[in-house]
């Protein structure tokens, strides 16, 4: 088939590579604008519009996919499917109807569970022990059309949403291939979702990944995991922000105030409501990311100092 694929981040590059080198024709590819990146704030194109650029393929820009111009394009193009994996704007009914087989989203998620923009973010959140991806007919609703498949994949006691999306893109641009392979060869239907088990997963913001240290150390595990690497979680410590890698639960450590700093010889642990944790790598401002022995060697917490007291720069 003549397919035009959407999508945006690093996480749809294994499924655009995997079109590119299946039976399926890549015609162009639809992405968002260039935006500001690096320290620079030098406006880069998407990853997907680089792989696209590199295998010359026609690379479609608009600032919204309802453009006037966008839409004469694709109606030009003609594609017989327009598979979709993490494009980041809405598909207007004008170019849901243009492709013959409609638009075939690429979701990280068992739907109906996490419908929305953070699925993966959500579900370790949440505590899930399984997630997956499933590939669905795109409709004007939000994540709920007929789905044609899926695959799992089971979360980790200590995966971030990066390692699972890293899993997912891969096993999914595998799903991905066989859901238009046997939507050309007919082999294939959509079936509608349950209309049980419905979870929504909006997007994570940073004041969502701020750390309460008065949550148990499970909750505080989960949203740091969950918040890797984007848009990555934060505490404060003397009024400033410090930045958070995963930490590591440690049962029976019980005595130390939530938020509160105890550096010993091989680690930094801070109390939550429940025990303590470890912490992990951490980033002071204007600072390189460090083990947080290193970090606590550096500014010598006093004792019963603790993290989180002040709310800090944004």
């Amino acid at each position: 088939m003549r397919v035009l694929f959407a999508g945006t981040p690093e996480v749809a590059v294994p499924p655009l590579r995997a079109l590119l080198e299946s039976r399926h024709d890549v015609v162009a590819v639809l992405t968002r604008p260039d935006a500001p990146a690096g320290r620079g704030r030098k406006l880069m194109p998407s990853p997907v519009a680089t792989v696209a650029e590199e295998a010359g393929i026609e690379v479609l820009k608009p600032a919204k996919p309802r453009d006037v111009e966008f839409l004469e394009r694709l109606a030009a193009i003609a594609p017989d499917c327009a598979p979709v994996v993490a494009y980041g704007g809405l598909i207007p009914r004008a170019a849901l109807d243009v492709p013959k087989h409609g638009w075939v989203n690429l979701h990280f998620s068992i739907l109906p569970a996490w419908r929305g923009a953070a699925p993966v973010q959500h579900a370790v959140l949440a505590g899930d022990d399984v997630t997956g991806a499933c590939t669905f007919q795109l409709e004007e609703g939000l994540d709920t059309g007929p789905v044609y498949g899926l695959v799992t994949e089971d979360i980790r006691p200590t995966d971030t949403s990066g390692d699972l999306l890293e899993r997912l893109s891969k096993s999914g641009a595998t799903l991905l291939v066989r859901t238009l392979d046997g939507i050309e060869d007919g082999s294939l239907r959509a079936e509608p979702q349950p209309a049980e088990g419905v979870s929504m997963a909006p997007k994570l913001t940073v004041e969502d990944a701020r750390v309460d240290w008065t949550a148990p150390a499970m909750r505080v595990d989960r949203l740091i995991r969950a918040c890797t690497p984007a848009p990555g979680a934060w505490t404060t410590f003397r009024g400033e922000r410090l930045k958070l890698q995963p930490v590591q639960l440690e049962r029976g450590r019980d005595g130390i105030a939530p938020g509160e700093i105890v550096v010993e010889k091989n680690g930094v642990r801070v109390g939550t409501g429940s025990h303590a944790v470890v912490l992990g790598d951490v980033k002071a401002q204007g600072k390189r990311a460090m083990p947080a022995t290193d970090w606590a060697r550096g500014v010598r917490p006093e004792p019963g100092e603790r993290l989180g007291d002040q709310a800090g720069p944004a």
